[in-house]
Protein backbone atom coordinates (compact mmCIF):
# COMPACT_ATOMS: atom_id res chain seq x y z
CA UNK A 1 0.00 0.00 0.00
CA UNK A 2 0.93 3.72 -0.58
CA UNK A 3 1.60 5.94 2.02
CA UNK A 4 -0.21 9.40 2.25
CA UNK A 5 1.50 12.98 2.89
CA UNK A 6 -0.79 14.95 4.80
CA UNK A 7 -0.06 18.94 5.45
CA UNK A 8 -1.65 20.20 8.82
CA UNK A 9 -1.92 23.87 8.98
CA UNK A 10 1.68 25.28 9.25
CA UNK A 11 2.97 22.22 10.02
CA UNK A 12 5.89 20.46 7.88
CA UNK A 13 5.03 17.59 6.08
CA UNK A 14 2.95 14.79 8.35
CA UNK A 15 3.44 11.19 7.20
CA UNK A 16 0.89 9.25 7.96
CA UNK A 17 0.70 5.71 7.09
CA UNK A 18 -1.31 3.49 6.19
CA UNK A 19 -1.59 0.09 7.80
CA UNK A 20 -3.50 -3.45 6.89
CA UNK A 21 -6.86 -4.52 8.73
CA UNK A 22 -4.65 -6.65 11.23
CA UNK A 23 -3.26 -3.44 12.55
CA UNK A 24 0.65 -4.59 11.31
CA UNK A 25 2.39 -2.08 9.16
CA UNK A 26 3.19 -2.98 5.40
CA UNK A 27 6.69 -3.76 4.50
CA UNK A 28 9.21 -0.93 3.29
CA UNK A 29 6.96 2.22 4.84
CA UNK A 30 7.88 4.37 7.88
CA UNK A 31 5.66 4.17 10.65
CA UNK A 32 6.43 7.84 12.74
CA UNK A 33 4.48 10.31 12.28
CA UNK A 34 6.49 13.40 12.82
CA UNK A 35 4.00 16.82 13.65
CA UNK A 36 5.86 20.59 14.05
CA UNK A 37 3.47 23.03 14.47
CA UNK A 38 3.83 26.75 16.38
CA UNK A 39 3.01 26.12 19.85
CA UNK A 40 -0.36 27.50 19.80
CA UNK A 41 -3.72 26.08 22.21
CA UNK A 42 -5.48 25.33 18.85
CA UNK A 43 -2.78 23.38 17.98
CA UNK A 44 -2.67 20.92 20.52
CA UNK A 45 -6.46 19.94 19.59
CA UNK A 46 -4.60 19.22 15.74
CA UNK A 47 -2.30 16.96 17.69
CA UNK A 48 -4.26 15.25 19.63
CA UNK A 49 -6.81 14.00 16.68
CA UNK A 50 -3.89 12.90 14.69
CA UNK A 51 -2.95 10.75 17.21
CA UNK A 52 -6.20 9.94 18.08
CA UNK A 53 -6.49 8.50 14.44
CA UNK A 54 -3.61 6.95 13.91
CA UNK A 55 -3.85 4.70 17.28
CA UNK A 56 -7.17 4.18 15.78
CA UNK A 57 -5.95 2.81 12.78
CA UNK A 58 -3.56 0.39 14.86
CA UNK A 59 -6.50 -0.71 16.34
CA UNK A 60 -5.44 0.54 19.71
CA UNK A 61 -8.41 0.00 21.81
CA UNK A 62 -10.35 3.28 22.46
CA UNK A 63 -10.27 3.55 26.41
CA UNK A 64 -6.45 3.04 25.78
CA UNK A 65 -6.80 5.67 22.90
CA UNK A 66 -8.10 7.90 25.15
CA UNK A 67 -5.40 7.69 27.61
CA UNK A 68 -3.04 8.25 24.77
CA UNK A 69 -5.03 11.87 23.84
CA UNK A 70 -5.18 12.64 27.50
CA UNK A 71 -1.45 12.14 28.10
CA UNK A 72 -0.38 14.04 24.44
CA UNK A 73 -2.63 17.04 25.74
CA UNK A 74 -0.72 17.91 29.00
CA UNK A 75 2.00 17.25 27.22
CA UNK A 76 1.55 19.71 24.68
CA UNK A 77 -0.49 22.23 26.44
CA UNK A 78 2.27 21.86 29.18
CA UNK A 79 4.68 23.25 26.12
CA UNK A 80 2.09 25.60 25.03
CA UNK A 81 2.22 27.56 28.86
CA UNK A 82 5.33 27.26 29.66
CA UNK A 83 8.04 26.16 27.26
CA UNK A 84 7.70 29.84 25.23
CA UNK A 85 6.22 32.49 28.03
CA UNK A 86 8.66 35.01 27.72
CA UNK A 87 8.60 34.75 23.78
CA UNK A 88 6.65 37.35 21.93
CA UNK A 89 5.93 34.53 19.25
CA UNK A 90 5.54 31.32 20.05
CA UNK A 91 8.18 28.38 18.71
CA UNK A 92 7.08 25.22 17.96
CA UNK A 93 5.83 21.88 19.43
CA UNK A 94 7.70 18.86 18.10
CA UNK A 95 5.48 15.71 18.11
CA UNK A 96 6.62 11.89 17.21
CA UNK A 97 4.33 9.08 17.27
CA UNK A 98 6.16 5.96 16.86
CA UNK A 99 4.78 2.53 16.93
CA UNK A 100 6.66 -1.19 17.52
CA UNK A 101 5.49 -4.38 17.92
CA UNK A 102 4.35 -3.94 21.45
CA UNK A 103 4.28 -0.12 22.55
CA UNK A 104 3.26 3.46 21.18
CA UNK A 105 5.87 5.54 21.68
CA UNK A 106 4.78 9.40 22.04
CA UNK A 107 7.41 12.60 22.12
CA UNK A 108 6.92 16.12 22.65
CA UNK A 109 9.85 18.35 22.35
CA UNK A 110 10.23 22.10 22.51
CA UNK A 111 12.88 24.49 22.12
CA UNK A 112 12.36 27.17 24.28
CA UNK A 113 12.64 27.07 28.12
CA UNK A 114 10.89 23.51 28.87
CA UNK A 115 8.53 22.22 30.25
CA UNK A 116 7.16 22.52 33.76
CA UNK A 117 6.24 24.92 35.98
CA UNK A 118 6.98 28.47 35.01
CA UNK A 119 8.50 31.21 37.46
CA UNK A 120 4.85 32.42 37.37
CA UNK A 121 3.27 29.18 38.82
CA UNK A 122 2.81 28.43 42.65
CA UNK A 123 4.30 24.90 41.96
CA UNK A 124 4.53 21.84 40.29
CA UNK A 125 0.63 21.36 38.64
CA UNK A 126 -0.85 18.07 37.74
CA UNK A 127 0.16 17.95 34.15
CA UNK A 128 3.14 15.71 34.43
CA UNK A 129 2.10 13.58 37.39
CA UNK A 130 -1.72 12.63 35.07
CA UNK A 131 1.05 11.90 32.33
CA UNK A 132 2.93 9.40 34.52
CA UNK A 133 -0.01 7.64 35.89
CA UNK A 134 -1.36 7.26 32.42
CA UNK A 135 1.86 6.25 30.53
CA UNK A 136 4.26 2.57 31.70
CA UNK A 137 6.85 4.77 30.96
CA UNK A 138 8.10 8.72 30.86
CA UNK A 139 11.34 9.98 30.51
CA UNK A 140 12.11 13.80 30.69
CA UNK A 141 15.39 14.88 29.10
CA UNK A 142 17.18 18.27 28.32
CA UNK A 143 17.14 19.42 24.58
CA UNK A 144 20.42 19.30 22.53
CA UNK A 145 20.40 23.14 23.14
CA UNK A 146 17.53 24.67 25.08
CA UNK A 147 14.07 23.54 25.82
CA UNK A 148 13.25 19.16 26.80
CA UNK A 149 11.97 16.26 25.00
CA UNK A 150 8.81 14.15 27.38
CA UNK A 151 9.08 10.39 25.80
CA UNK A 152 6.18 8.31 26.86
CA UNK A 153 5.16 5.10 26.22
CA UNK A 154 2.33 2.79 26.30
CA UNK A 155 2.17 -0.70 25.88
CA UNK A 156 -0.20 -1.82 22.93
CA UNK A 157 -3.22 -3.72 24.36
CA UNK A 158 -5.24 -6.11 22.09
CA UNK A 159 -8.37 -4.77 20.19
CA UNK A 160 -11.14 -6.65 21.58
CA UNK A 161 -14.32 -7.00 19.78
CA UNK A 162 -16.11 -6.73 16.07
CA UNK A 163 -13.87 -6.52 13.32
Amino acid sequence: MDSQQSHIGASRNARITRYEPNGRQPRGTSADVRLSLPARPENVAVIRHVLGAFAEALRIPPEQVEDMRLAITEACTNVVRHAYYRESEPGPIDVIIRPDDERLHLIVSDRGEGIGPSPDADGPGLGLPLIAALADSVEIQPGPTRGSRLSMSFTRRPHVGAA
